[in-house]
């Protein structure tokens, strides 16, 4: 099944470039741990998926771009074609001349209405050339305009005209320190939307993903294609084909619908995070080796302590002895650090990978009381290597990871609205008062729930 991605004002041109470019360079790499049939069947689930053939017979990416300033798409398509290994369509591309000034508003109610059927076609033409639709995968930020109001505004029109298909918006998280002045407005009206149109929303961090370049690449001046290239890994690593039940080298036909299955089993917890290992240099990975043992046990401690990355893990921080309180007595909700798990879902890659010890994952102190372990964790397995790490392993978690982000975004968003301030700049594109109450209600009661896992 092909999923259609939908890349939303600079940010998500840039991360979508840079994410079809390293699904494609692991697809086509060197492969020494499978067999050659099973690494053709690899090739074709992969391009079945994200890409599709023209006369050329150049892979091209079934994708949509979209912004409201010219550069940046023109860029991404031009680089893409430059490359000689895949491109993006001719006609895949919308811009304007003019972007969204920072402002949520500007970008959901003034270009959303105005250019809605111009892009609704483009994604329509898209659709089309899928045999089957597995749905939609969608990336942006939710700190400027354009990604966030006009993203929200698309993926409200996919939730009307695609009903039944699945749609999975991928966001980056802004910077804690601050891009944009009025980005805890963009991000709370992003986030109350996109939670009321889109089937699960798959958050990167800005400031996790800065540290991961930082300190596991080793790179002093970090760039956005670093940190970009950094999260296209992270994303490649789940998305690429894994096994089915059936075993090799049957891979799984729709991996939105198994992400859906396994990760989101309540419409109020849609919040999904990733966490990878190993992730480092070229440079460094020449001279390590890894155990399957070892690895799992950073990861599940880097899921348990909610550290994004395997330095400065807290090993002190532990569930507790048993998920579930005694016959009789009534829970104790429990208070962070320790990250409690909806669901997660455990992907392996690489060498006697159906061997690895999944234990830890299974202990029923790392769940809420309401789940049977056994519902909710879930493992994907290929012997396929990932790029150049001979083992690696990426969780996707539906758990408290974003807690105190969200809490710390809404407080923020609301101690400004609480004094007016800029508050105009939106009212004046018919966004009201009544709006931004109505987000600080439904990401309130997110936090809430989450909270009380």
């Amino acid at each position: 099944m092909s999923i259609v991605t939908v890349q939303l004002g600079q940010c998500g041109n840039q991360i979508g470039f840079e994410v079809f470019d390293a699904l494609f360079s692991d697809s086509y790499g060197p492969q020494q741990l499978c067999s050659k049939r099973e690494n053709e069947v690899y090739q074709a689930s992969c391009k079945e998926r994200f890409f599709r053939e023209e006369e050329i017979g150049v892979p091209v990416a079934r994708a949509v771009l979209v912004d409201m300033e010219p550069k940046v798409i023109n860029q991404t398509l031009s680089k893409a074609a430059q490359s000689g290994r895949w491109k993006y369509g001719q006609r895949s591309g919308f811009c304007q001349k003019q972007g969204s000034g920072n402002n949520w508003a500007y970008g959901y109610s003034v270009h959303g209405p105005r250019h809605e059927e111009s892009i609704m076609n483009l994604i329509q033409k898209e659709v089309e050339k899928c045999d089957s639709l597995g749905g939609f995968f969608i990336i942006m930020s939710m700190a400027g305009g354009t990604g966030s109001g006009l993203g929200a505004f698309v993926t409200r029109n996919l939730q009307d005209r695609y009903c039944s298909s699945l749609k999975m918006n991928h966001i980056i998280w802004p910077y804690g320190t601050g891009e944009v002045i009025v980005q805890n407005y963009n991000s709370i009206l992003t986030l109350s939307h996109l939670y009321r149109s889109s089937d699960a929303l798959l958050v990167h961090e800005n400031d996790a993903v800065h540290k991961i370049c930082a300190k596991l690449m080793n790179i002093k001046q970090i760039s956005f294609r670093d940190m970009n290239q950094v999260v296209a890994h992270q994303l490649g690593s789940v998305f690429q084909p894994t096994y089915s039940e059936e075993g090799p080298p049957h891979y799984r036909r729709n991996p939105l619908g198994d992400l859906m299955e396994n990760l989101v089993p309540h419409p109020e917890f849609k919040m999904l995070g990733i966490r990878n290992i190993p992730q480092m240099s070229e440079h460094s990975l020449a001279y390590s080796t890894f155990t399957w043992a070892g690895l799992l046990k950073h990861l599940r401690q880097m899921l348990i302590s909610n550290a994004k990355m395997e330095e400065g893990i807290d090993w002190q921080v532990r569930p507790p002895v048993s998920g579930r309180p005694p016959l009789g007595k009534t829970s104790v909700r429990r208070e962070l650090p320790f990250n409690a798990s909806l669901a997660n879902l455990l992907v392996l890659r690489g060498k006697e990978a159906h061997g690895a010890d999944l234990g830890g994952f299974r202990d029923p102190a790392l769940y809420t009381s309401w789940l049977d372990p056994d519902n909710a964790f879930s493992v994907w397995k290929t012997q396929r290597a990932f790029g150049k790490y001979e083992k690696s392993a990426a969780l996707v978690s539906n758990s408290q990871f974003l807690v105190k982000p969200l809490d710390m975004i809404v407080g923020k968003a609301w101690n400004m609205f609480a004094s007016k301030a800029y508050i105009h700049q939106y009212t004046k594109f018919g966004i009201e008062e009544e709006d931004f109450l109505d987000s600080f209600t439904l990401l309130e009661q997110v936090v809430a729930s989450y909270r009380n896992l």
